[in-house]
């Protein structure tokens, strides 16, 4: 039934500092914009969708605070990534947590109040590296 990652939304009352934000820790602008309203940006290897999105349009009873459920983003360095994000103004929600098996979490709220998890994933690569 789930065949994978369509889109995972992100909410940000101040729109324009959200989309610079996210293209500073990124590297790269949006590749599809509508003005006042959307940006989305395509990540990874397999170019999962991460739309940031007017808070405006947010569904009927969300909640302006972090919570709910965590997408952790695969990383190749979790303490590299992890700084990186502190230094641009993230403030940690779950502090750099191994898991056994390779497995090692972090997760920080961005400064638009959403939570952003990483990961190093054995499994993700093993995947990865399948012809």
């Amino acid at each position: 039934m789930l065949r994978g990652m369509a889109t995972v939304s992100f909410y940000a009352d101040d729109l324009e500092a959200a989309k610079d934000w996210y293209t500073d820790l990124l590297g790269y602008a949006p590749y599809y914009t509508v003005p006042g309203g959307y940006y989305e940006f395509r990540i990874g290897d397999y170019q999962h969708e991460l739309g940031i999105i007017n808070r405006e349009f947010a569904p009927a009873g969300a909640q302006n605070a972090p919570g709910g459920s965590i997408l952790h983003w695969h990383v190749d360095d979790v303490q590299t990534s992890f700084d990186r994000l502190l230094a641009l103004g993230a403030k940690e929600y779950e502090p750099i947590t191994p898991r056994g098996d390779g497995f090692i979490t972090a997760s920080v709220v961005d400064p638009f109040g959403n939570i952003l998890g990483i990961m190093q994933n054995p499994h993700y690569l093993e995947i990865l590296s399948r012809p």
